[in-house]
């Protein structure tokens, strides 16, 4: 009985401080979004729908994240660390609209090229996105060393 209670104590440890990580994680990353929304809240008129990008992209990292963060210690950690790499390269794709801003403001037409920007982002995540995958591999091939000893 004392080595089960053993056991089950270390196991409730373990998911005691996985979930207070998730949680001071995603508090950090909320706090960040307000700071960060309350300085682009002048430029809400000059960039149409700016909050509702932001909003959206933190809604689903932060989903990705926590769920990334709950699983740690399993395959399913790196699968969704991929997951959140490749969401983040596909929103910015989408969300830069290729890397050229085109507004109108009035007579005045004014034309930004961010692509130089995207693609130096893009090879970020593709950094991430290939740990994410190497990390995964390790984890199994572990798992595959542990079943063959024992």
């Amino acid at each position: 009985m004392g080595i089960e209670d053993s056991s089950y104590r270390k196991k409730m440890r373990k998911t005691v401080f996985t979930i207070a990580k998730t949680v001071i994680k995603t508090a950090i990353v909320c706090i960040l979004y307000v700071i960060l929304s309350q300085v682009l809240a002048p430029l809400s008129p000059l960039i149409p729908g700016l909050q509702q990008m932001l909003q959206t992209f933190i809604i689903v990292y932060v989903a990705l994240m926590i769920v990334s963060n709950l699983t740690s210690g399993t395959v399913f950690q790196h699968i969704f660390g991929a997951a959140r790499c490749g969401f983040v390269m596909a929103y910015l794709i989408v969300s830069l609209n290729s890397g050229i801003f085109d507004y109108t403001f009035g007579s005045v037409s004014l034309m930004v090229d961010l692509r130089m920007f995207l693609v130096i982002v893009m090879m970020l995540e593709i950094l991430g996105l290939a740990k994410s995958v190497i990390l995964a591999i390790d984890f199994m091939s572990q798992k595959a060393e542990l079943i063959r000893i024992q």
